[in-house]
C-alpha cells in the first residue's frame, strides 16, 4: 500500500477539500491543522508526500521546512500559499522544497504534481546545462584566405542624439548601478567608460582574458565580460544587441563596472535608445560581409556550434534542445522582415535554479539573478509567465546579436546556431576578427 499524502494547513477548507481531490483518485491521505500535529504523526508513520502550507500558527511552514530537511530528507514537500510572492517559492525550493504551488489550488495541477511526484526517483530529474562556467570550443586555428572583407554599408555613421541615463541592478554584483549614453564621434565605435575614466573598447580584442581565450580556446560561457587596465565592464550583451539592431555605430557608454541588467532582457536598452534618437554622421559606416564558411564547434546536432556564412542580407538561424520545459526551439530571426523591438529585445534570459544556486554559492554571481531570469526548476517555470511560448530560442538570439557585434561592425551574412552559450559566440567573433585581421582579406 502507498504511503499517506499529508496535508498540513490550518484552514480546514483547504484540507478538506485537497483530501476529497487525492481521496477520489485512490491516494490515502492524512490531514494536519499545525506542526505539533505534523511531527505527532512522523512519529508514527513517514508519509510519501506532504503538502505545507507557509502561514501557520506558531512554527510557519518555512520553519518546518527546514526541520523536515534535517529529519525527514527523503520526503518530498510541495509548499503551498495564497499570499507569497516569488522569494518565498525561491527561498522554499533553496530550503529543500520540491515544489511551490499557489492557492486557491487548481484540481489538474496538483494531480499532475502527485502523479510525477510519486513515480519519480529521487535524483532522477534531468537538468539543463550550467552556462556558468568557462568552456572550451573546439575550432581550427587558421581561417579562410578572404573570408570576410569591410564594404560600405551605403548609409552614413550614427550615434545618439541626446544623453539618456538607465538604472537597475547588476546581475554579477547585485548592486544598483546605472549607464549614461552619450553621442561619440565618428569612427570612434562603442566605448565604455568607468566612473575611474578607464575607456574600454566594445570590441572582440578587449574581452576579458582575451589573448588567453584565443591560446586555450576557451571562453566565458556566463556572459560578456570587457577589461582593460585592470577595469571591467560587465554583461555588456544585452545592450550591445540593441546597439546593433538600433544601426548604431558610435556612443560612448559611462558605467561603473557593470550594466544593469533590468528584467534579463534588451528591452529597456532598446526603449531609451528609441527615446534618445538616432543622427546621421559625416562618415561612411562600413559592413563586415562575410564570402566564405567559417565554423566553430562540431557541425552536429547534438553537439554546440554555429557558423557564419554568405547571404545577400543579415540573419540568424538558432536551435536549442534542452529538457523540460523547453524542448526543442528552432527559429530565423531577420531583421528586415522581423521586428528586434517586438521579437527579440523582450526575451530574457533563463536558468536553472540549481545552477543559480551553485553559482551563488561558489560566489560567481550576486542576488540579480532572482528579477531577472526565467528560473526553471522540476521541469517547469517558476517565477514568472513567459512572454513567448519560444522565449528561450529568442534570448539565446538576443545574446548572440549582442556578442556579435564585438566585431564592430554589422554584418552581412547567415549566422547558423546550435544550442551556443557566449562562449562560443565570442569565439566565432574572435574568428571573424583574426580573419578581417589576415592579410589575405
Amino acid at each position: 500500500m502507498t504511503n499517506a499524502i499529508c496535508i498540513v494547513d490550518d484552514e480546514p477548507m483547504i484540507r478538506e477539500t485537497l483530501e476529497n481531490i487525492l481521496l477520489d483518485e485512490g491516494y490515502p491521505v492524512i490531514t494536519c491543522a499545525n506542526a505539533t500535529a505534523l511531527f505527532q504523526e512522523l512519529e508514527r508513520r513517514t508519509p510519501a508526500l506532504i503538502f505545507l502550507d507557509i502561514w501557520l500558527p506558531g512554527m510557519d511552514g518555512m520553519a518546518i521546512l527546514s526541520q523536515l530537511r534535517e529529519s525527514y530528507s527523503q520526503v518530498p514537500v510541495v509548499m503551498m500559499s495564497g499570499h507569497a510572492g516569488i522569494e518565498a517559492a525561491v527561498n522554499a525550493i533553496k530550503l529543500g522544497a520540491v515544489d511551490f504551488l499557489e492557492k486557491p489550488l487548481q484540481l489538474e495541477v496538483v494531480l499532475n504534481r502527485v502523479s510525477k511526484l510519486l513515480a519519480q526517483p529521487s535524483g532522477s530529474r534531468k537538468e539543463l546545462a550550467s552556462d556558468t562556467l568557462l568552456e572550451a570550443v573546439s575550432y581550427q586555428d587558421d581561417v579562410p584566405s578572404g573570408a570576410v572583407s569591410l564594404e560600405a554599408a551605403g548609409r552614413k555613421q550614427r550615434t545618439v542624439a541626446d544623453n539618456m541615463v538607465l538604472n537597475g541592478t547588476g546581475l554579477l554584483t547585485g548592486r544598483n548601478t546605472g549607464i549614461i549614453l552619450s553621442p561619440a564621434k565618428p569612427g570612434s565605435g562603442i566605448q565604455f567608460q568607468t566612473l575611474g575614466g578607464t575607456t574600454i573598447p566594445g570590441h572582440i580584442t578587449a574581452l576579458e582574458n582575451f589573448s588567453q581565450s584565443v591560446a586555450e580556446h576557451t571562453f566565458t560561457a556566463n556572459s560578456t565580460v570587457l577589461a582593460q587596465q585592470n577595469c571591467k565592464v560587465r554583461t555588456v550583451e544585452h545592450l550591445m544587441a540593441a546597439f546593433f539592431m538600433a544601426g548604431l555605430d558610435n556612443v560612448l557608454v559611462k558605467v561603473d563596472e557593470e550594466i544593469p541588467n533590468i528584467d534579463g532582457s534588451a528591452l529597456d536598452f532598446a526603449k531609451v535608445i528609441a527615446e534618445a534618437g538616432t543622427v546621421e554622421q559625416d562618415a561612411e559606416a562600413r559592413t563586415l560581409v562575410i564570402h566564405e564558411k567559417i565554423l566553430v564547434g562540431i557541425e552536429s546536432p547534438q553537439e554546440k556550434h554555429l557558423y557564419a556564412e554568405p547571404a545577400t542580407g543579415f540573419e540568424i538561424q538558432m536551435r536549442v534542445d534542452y529538457p523540460a520545459p523547453i524542448h526543442e526551439q528552432v527559429l530565423t530571426f531577420n531583421p528586415e522582415r522581423d521586428s528586434f523591438h517586438k521579437d527579440i529585445a523582450p526575451a530574457r534570459s533563463f536558468n536553472t535554479f540549481e545552477n543559480i544556486d551553485m553559482a551563488q554559492k561558489l560566489g560567481t554571481v550576486g542576488s540579480g539573478y532572482l528579477n531577472s531570469h526565467i528560473i526553471l526548476h522540476d521541469n517547469k517555470v517558476i517565477n514568472t509567465e513567459l512572454r513567448f511560448p519560444d522565449e528561450f530560442v529568442r534570448h539565446k538570439i538576443l545574446d548572440l546579436l549582442g556578442d556579435l557585434f564585438l566585431i564592430g561592425h554589422p554584418v552581412r551574412g547567415r549566422v547558423v546556431a546550435n544550442m551556443t552559450s557566449h562562449g562560443y559566440n565570442q569565439a566565432l567573433v574572435q574568428k571573424l576578427h583574426q580573419s578581417l585581421a589576415s592579410p589575405q582579406s
